[in-house]
């Protein structure tokens, strides 16, 4: 008589494995570009999204910009499930109770401490037990915390345009976030597929400070007429295998954006940071970039 073996354990699929690391429920708070790349990248790792924006006309056009993402996905051979089903789990809101069951907010608002404040208040307070994350670039992950009630679920998460193609998000840890927080983002970057790293509250953290500081070096270079936009962008592509250069990218992230953060940064840190003359004539002029047609470049 044979003895029977035993069973082998059924393990979970890589899907069930990214759901299990991700909780089930998240929302992001604000549907614009970057927003909507958030939601889609949550998405497309298996849970359901609900996306809060101020009224009707916002709340649909953030739909809109979700689900044409993910169609985007679909053509590249980058969405693993049917269309309809990841739209299914795509939800959007305005009013801020419509986040109640989430394990994880994360708020997409401009970069306004003010406003992500205002924000972040409003969400604790309809789910109390759950992390909260600032998208901000730039500004105090402390600072924004004094105003919630349980800064050691507080951090950032930088995530970077465009989200769906990124592969790296910034974790910004404040003075009061905790290890166990900490530890479990790093977690839920890893099932997105992306690589995270952490860096502690800072301005301009690693990524804005750096990129801030070529960018703003660039524009004094056209400023002066060193070489033209495509020139020097290229010496960063071809010279040093920067996927973008400067002012391309500067285009893309928005100079509005860029100017605030410059801003920001050379209250904090110092002259070095202070914008020159072509970023603040431009963004007076209404030439913000990819967003309006004209920055650097004519899109």
């Amino acid at each position: 008589m044979v003895a029977a073996r035993p069973l082998s354990p059924v393990l979970p699929t890589k899907s069930e494995k990214t759901l299990m690391s991700l909780p089930k429920l998240i929302g992001v708070y604000g549907g614009g570009r970057m927003g909507a790349g958030i939601a889609h990248a949550f998405l497309t790792a298996g849970t359901s999204v609900t996306i809060i924006e101020s009224d009707d006309a916002t709340a649909a056009a953030a739909e809109e910009r979700a689900v044409r993402s993910l169609a985007k996905a679909v053509e590249r051979g980058a969405l693993s499930e049917p269309l309809e089903a990841v739209c299914e789990r795509l939800h959007v809101a305005t009013a801020v109770d419509a986040l109640g069951g989430c394990g994880l907010v994360v708020e997409a608002v401009p970069e306004s401490a003010e406003l992500k404040t205002a924000v972040l208040t409003a969400v604790e307070k309809v789910v109390p037990d759950a992390v909260l994350a600032t998208n901000t670039s730039s500004l105090s992950v402390d600072g924004i915390a004094t105003a919630l009630a349980h800064p050691e679920r507080f951090l950032g998460l930088h995530f970077f345009n465009p989200v769906p193609a990124s592969e790296l998000v910034e974790i910004v840890v404040g003075t009061r976030t905790s290890d166990a927080v900490a530890d479990e983002a790093k977690g839920w970057v890893e099932a997105l597929s992306k690589t995270a790293i952490t860096v502690t509250d800072s301005p301009g953290f690693a990524s804005s400070r750096l990129g801030v500081a070529l960018a703003l070096e660039a524009m004094r270079m056209l400023e002066s007429g060193v070489a033209t936009a495509e020139d020097i962008d290229t010496a960063m592509t071809l010279g040093y295998k920067h996927p973008m250069g400067p002012l391309r990218t500067t285009d893309v992230v928005g100079l509005d954006v860029r100017l605030a953060i410059a801003e920001y940064l050379a209250r904090e840190v110092g002259a070095r940071f202070e914008p020159p003359a072509i970023l603040r004539d431009k963004v007076s002029a209404g030439s913000l970039g990819r967003k309006t047609g004209h920055g650097f470049y004519t899109w």
